[in-house]
């Protein structure tokens, strides 16, 4: 008898439409002020748009990466996907399941929380520390898969075999591990209910250098083996340049070019992205370019104007147009889009 494989849905795993989120600031002001007068009523409250309709794709088994400056909305993007927040608004759909439907404070136990895990940027920050390392392998097991006993051991050995952790440090406990076996912990621990999306949140922002390349090296061989699609945040261009397919660059909640890594990388569209790749330190001196300068202030992201540019003030081709037209994603090739009136 032939047993035939499921059917793979038609169609990009991950599916990001029109999200946005937007923190209210202020509010404690606003409600002293009613407190205190009856007679007019208090200003609404201000509202930092942290994610602002913001689209975009994930492949099977493509690694796309999301660049930008800290502060530009990089992490909040993947705390909604992961659903550790809520959007104010648009669409997350994983493999057409829509997961925007679902709230973020009881998504722990829903039955998509194994389809989509994150490793953090910090290891050991994000090791329970009075959890084992084989504790905290084996508790996404445990809660999202009911494993127990014999197969629970077995699985997690497994794991730890997987990702290059020796099995003696099992009992060991975080304060225990030095970085690179806190991130191994990590990614084993992301990897143990087999998902199909892992996020990747600066993984290896707090290791050494030659760790790095290790973990670097390990991700990609377990994204071959599991066929796994990556979302991978990241401040180093370079390893963004070498690992990605596709990137996306945001700047102050907006995404304002995306397309093939190569292509952004060789050849960027946008003024912003131009200015981030010709910080990329270069050892060979032909491949060096002048690093591309930007004055100014970036803008509020606090009630910002909708119809200003958001890198309006500290592109240098701003012009009067900038600031009363805003830019929107537009193609720029066969597979890139670009969100400047000049590209």
């Amino acid at each position: 008898m032939t047993v035939s494989a499921s059917p793979v849905p038609p169609g990009p795993l991950l599916d990001v439409a029109e999200l946005a989120k937007r923190f209210v600031v202020g509010s404690k002001r606003g409600l002293v002020a009613r407190a205190l007068s009856f007679s007019k009523p208090a200003a609404p409250p201000s509202l930092l748009h942290a994610v602002d309709d913001v689209s975009f794709t994930v492949g099977r088994g493509e690694t796309v990466g999301l660049v930008g400056e800290s502060g530009c909305g990089k992490s909040t993007l993947v705390r909604l996907i992961n659903r550790l927040l809520d959007p104010t608004s648009g669409s997350i759909r994983l493999g057409g399941a829509e997961l925007s439907d679902f709230r973020a404070s009881s998504f722990a136990g829903n039955p998509h929380r194994a389809r989509i895990q994150m490793v953090f940027q910090d290891a050991g920050d994000s090791l329970n520390p009075r959890y084992t390392a084989a504790d905290a392998i084996a508790d996404p097991l445990r809660r999202l898969k009911r494993m127990s006993g014999a197969q629970l051991k077995a699985r997690v050995e497994a794991l730890a075999d997987m990702t290059g952790l020796p099995r003696e440090l099992l009992p060991r406990f975080p304060h225990q591990l030095s970085g690179g076996q806190k991130a191994r912990v990590g990614i084993a621990r992301a990897i143990a209910v087999s998902p199909e999306l892992l996020i990747l949140d600066e993984p290896t922002a707090a290791l050494d250098v030659s760790v790095q390349v290790v973990i670097l090296q390990l991700l990609q061989q377990l994204k071959r083996e599991l066929g796994m699609s990556y979302l991978f945040v990241s401040h180093d261009l370079n390893v963004v340049r070498l690992l990605c397919d596709r990137v996306l660059v945001m700047y102050l909640g907006k995404i304002v070019e995306h397309g093939p890594a190569a292509e952004v990388f060789a050849n960027p569209s946008h003024p912003y992205t131009r200015a981030l790749i010709s910080a990329i330190p270069q050892a060979d001196p032909e491949r060096r370019v002048d690093r591309l300068r930007l004055g100014g202030e970036p803008r509020s992201p606090i009630d910002p104007n909708p119809n200003v540019c958001r890198f309006y003030g500290r592109c240098p081709k701003g012009t009067p147009r900038c600031a009363e037209e805003m830019p929107l994603l537009r193609p720029a090739g066969a597979a890139r889009q670009v969100a400047c009136h000049f590209a």
